[in-house]
């Protein structure tokens, strides 16, 4: 792993989120406390990995404003070389969420107009070019326009690299449609699945995932479930790894991406893929426990010993 070079594209932005304080009331005001960070689900992604010990590179539009100067910080903060396209004259993304007490979702609001400007044609230009054929991966997440997610996917594709792409949202997975064939690994939750495959049934069990998924046109894949069991299937194999009860649950903002940083950090040193799908949980728990959407404590050192407590992998075939 160390010495692989990841270029990640997609969202790098400004997450704030409000924590109600006690039981959520519906159409009222509710007490609670605000917390403003830089996130994205590219970025995120991206940090973790880069604090795994992998060169990561992000490319991503930003206002001039000053929550990109903070964008900018949060990568140089977490060892993250940052290439960004800015427009002067817009702002930065930003993503609004409010939180139960408990970490869950209540609602959540995408201020995003500015991803809509990374067109294809920025892909051309000759440094993009140059990097796409100097990474060892390429990871895009649903935060682009579908024409450009198609034509970077192509365009891996055709230098023979793998392409990993986080899901994002049940809105905006489906940008990634055209593009399954050529995805090495999606990660994504159910309700993301189920937009994916039009399965509007919400029972659908977890063995049933990897043959919905084939059918829509993915090969390879990770569903996560929240506290049940993750699902990853690859070449005809499936396995589901059950998550390690938490003791503290800080905030499940940022859970998704790290586990893809986890399982695409064991990925690139070859592992199989139970260790791959357990690396990943394990990265996933050390960022719930932090109030953090990228936990400070993730190292390949933390993250190893993480791995340990995590159980041992079903084979479901």
């Amino acid at each position: 792993m160390t010495g692989s070079k990841v270029s990640i594209f997609g969202g790098a932005h400004i997450d704030r989120r409000g924590r109600i304080s006690g039981t959520t009331a519906a159409g009222a005001s509710n007490p609670g406390t605000w917390f403003e960070e830089a996130g994205g689900g590219g970025f995120n992604a991206a940090r973790n990995l880069a604090r795994l010990g992998l060169e990561v590179r992000m490319i991503s539009p930003r206002g001039g404003d000053a929550a990109g100067q903070t964008v900018a910080e949060a990568a140089a903060a977490a060892g993250v070389i940052d290439n960004p396209f800015i427009f002067l004259d817009r702002k930065t993304p930003s993503y609004t969420a409010i939180l139960e007490n408990d970490g869950n979702l209540v609602i959540a609001l995408a201020d995003m107009d500015l991803y809509q400007l990374f067109s294809p044609r920025r892909l051309l230009q000759r440094a993009m070019r140059d990097v796409v054929s100097s990474s060892d991966l390429i990871v895009t997440d649903a935060n682009l326009p579908e024409e450009t997610l198609a034509s970077l996917i192509e365009r891996a594709a055709q230098q023979s690299k793998p392409v990993a792409a986080i899901a994002v949202s049940p809105a905006k997975v489906v940008r990634l449609s055209s593009s399954l064939s050529g995805i090495s690994f999606l990660f994504m939750n159910e309700a993301e699945a189920r937009a994916l495959t039009g399965r509007k049934d919400a029972t659908t069990e977890a063995a049933e995932w990897p043959a919905l998924l084939r059918a829509a046109g993915l090969t390879s894949g990770v569903i996560t479930r929240g506290g049940r069991p993750a699902i990853a299937f690859r070449q005809g194999q499936t396995v589901s790894v059950a998550p390690p009860a938490l003791d503290a649950l800080g905030d499940v903002t940022g859970a998704g991406d790290a586990l893809a940083a986890g399982f695409l950090a064991a990925f690139l040193e070859g592992e199989p893929l139970d260790l791959c799908l357990r690396s990943g949980v394990a990265a996933a728990g050390l960022t719930v426990r932090s109030p953090l959407a990228v936990s400070e404590k993730m190292s390949r050192e933390v993250l190893r010993d993480a791995i340990r407590l995590v159980p041992p992998a079903e084979i479901l075939s």
